[in-house]
């Protein structure tokens, strides 16, 4: 399967997670198309003074790399800055949030995927 820039689902959610304005997510694969592995295979990206707000992952876990800008994150209640090539992860029944520390659009590439399902050996 391929699927052009073109063609990649693009998302504007204001408040992401009770967070402050918009983050536009770009869809590399949608929940449905990850065979029950995740739900979250994006490009986000967070202009300046937008944030996502804090919250934990459940049965899951998060993993995203800053492509460009800096981030304040609040990773368990630590505030740490990430930069270009940074990575914050976020482990089941941990808990994170993002805000754009620049003044330029903070892009990061997400990852969400279950953490319940087993690796085969």
């Amino acid at each position: 399967m391929i699927r052009r820039k073109d063609d990649i689902r693009v998302r504007n959610v204001e408040n992401a997670q009770g967070g402050e304005g918009t983050v536009t997510f770009y869809d590399w694969l949608l929940p449905e198309e990850a065979e029950g592995h995740g739900r979250v295979f994006s490009k986000l990206v967070i202009p300046p003074g937008a944030s996502i707000g804090y919250h934990e992952h459940s049965g899951e876990f998060e993993a995203y790399i800053v492509l460009s800008g800096e981030a304040a994150v609040d990773d368990n209640g630590k505030e740490v800055i990430l930069h270009e090539g940074d990575v914050n992860i976020c482990k089941d029944g941990q808990g994170h949030g993002t805000r754009n520390h620049s003044d330029r659009d903070l892009v990061l590439m997400a990852l969400i995927m279950d953490s319940r399902r087993s690796v085969p050996s």
